[in-house]
């Protein structure tokens, strides 16, 4: 009776199964024209909200920027006032007293400031009495005239109203204050008057992949089940809305939690190298077309674990005494799917680490399509 049944099983597992070739390539072909036209459609979309993208995108990089320059210049304040310090001269500010000004408790815009030297007597020069008459007989500014002369005078002689000679050790230090977010530094720089053409073009691209992806990976999905048994192609409309959420979290992954860390650990070798970071809008576009669908494709391991034990290739068994293989594995797909650099190659194989086994559980625990 068991022989008998197990026939039985066999017969329909095996019935209507099979596709020739030929069929494979025309199901792939229709999948492909399908998997195009909304991509096309969701480029369209992006075409228009193209340009919001693009400042979606700088934000990360621009605050990795701004955190740059600000320790920098804290940095840079720290030495030049311990050198005054150690030669006996005066500073305008304490260290705690200028990372306040900068970085001020309320809502204010951050400042930044640049350490600039000048001679007291080019600055604030007593009001000659011919000046003084000037302006108190009509409405003009004082005489830019008088002001040449005075310095003039200085350059000559060296004194000015009987005031300290010009020499480097008369110079005052005086801190150059700007907004930080106006600090041209901070901001992403482009080559050619082409570039910015050329990066909406990807941004539109970049918008309508993430606009249609639901229905590209429909159609993945689609072109799988055509080669499937019938009773493997129930886990195929079990899968896709998994496959969705996993892939947007990864994408949300690299953009919230991964680009800033990444960009502040390759910055701190600028600063060590003494190299400052001027990055290119190109440079950065590839940068983030990467990491987000590098970690999009990779967090749908638990999916096609489960998938692949479903349909038998697999078994729970399997997953559990290969893991150490496994994990092998994503950290040599990390380092691949990254860019070359140790963070983020930790903080996408971490994930998947723990995504494995996760989808272990899955199949485990999870209910059987019927």
């Amino acid at each position: 009776m068991g022989v008998t049944m197990a026939k039985t099983h066999d017969d329909d597992l095996f019935k209507d199964t099979t596709m020739t070739f030929g069929e494979h390539l025309e199901e792939l072909r229709v999948c492909l024209f399908r998997a195009v036209v909304g991509l096309t459609l969701g480029t369209l979309v992006g075409l228009y909200v193209g340009e919001y993208f693009v400042q979606f995108i700088k934000t990360p990089l621009e605050a990795a920027l701004k955190i740059y320059y600000s320790t920098q210049a804290d940095l840079d304040y720290k030495s030049w006032a311990s050198e005054r310090t150690a030669q006996g001269l005066s500073v305008p500010y304490t260290v705690d007293e200028v990372k306040k000004i900068a970085k001020p408790d309320d809502d204010s815009p951050e400042l930044i400031f640049e350490i600039q030297l000048v001679h007291p007597g080019t600055m604030f020069t007593p009001e000659s009495p011919a000046t003084s008459q000037a302006s108190k007989s009509d409405d003009s500014p004082p005489a830019q005239d008088a002001k040449v002369d005075n310095a003039a005078n200085v350059k000559q002689t060296g004194t000015e109203n009987q005031g300290p000679r010009f020499s480097r050790d008369n110079l005052v230090p005086v801190l150059m204050w700007h907004f930080l977010d106006k600090d041209h530094r901070v901001t992403t720089q482009g080559l050619g008057p082409a570039e910015a053409f050329s990066i909406w073009m990807k941004a539109s691209l970049v918008v309508g992949f993430v606009l249609s992806s639901p229905w590209v990976f429909y159609q993945v999905w689609i072109f799988v089940s055509a080669g499937l048994y019938p009773h493997e192609r129930k886990y195929v409309y079990v899968f896709l809305p998994i496959s969705l959420g996993l892939f947007f979290l990864g994408v949300s992954t690299a953009f919230l939690f991964v680009f800033e860390p990444v960009l502040t650990f390759l910055f701190s070798f600028n600063r060590s190298l003494g190299i400052n970071p001027d990055p290119r809008i190109s440079e950065w576009m590839s940068f983030v077309l990467l990491l987000p669908l590098g970690f999009g494709i990779s967090f749908q391991l638990p999916l096609v674990m489960l998938f692949l034990n479903r349909i038998g290739i697999f078994d729970l068994r399997a997953y559990i005494e290969k893991w150490r293989i496994a994990v092998l594995v994503i950290f040599i797909l990390s380092a691949v799917l990254t860019p070359a650099d140790p963070y983020s190659m930790l903080l996408m194989a971490l994930p998947l680490t723990i995504l494995y086994f996760g989808g272990i559980l899955l199949c485990r625990y999870l209910p059987k399509v019927s």
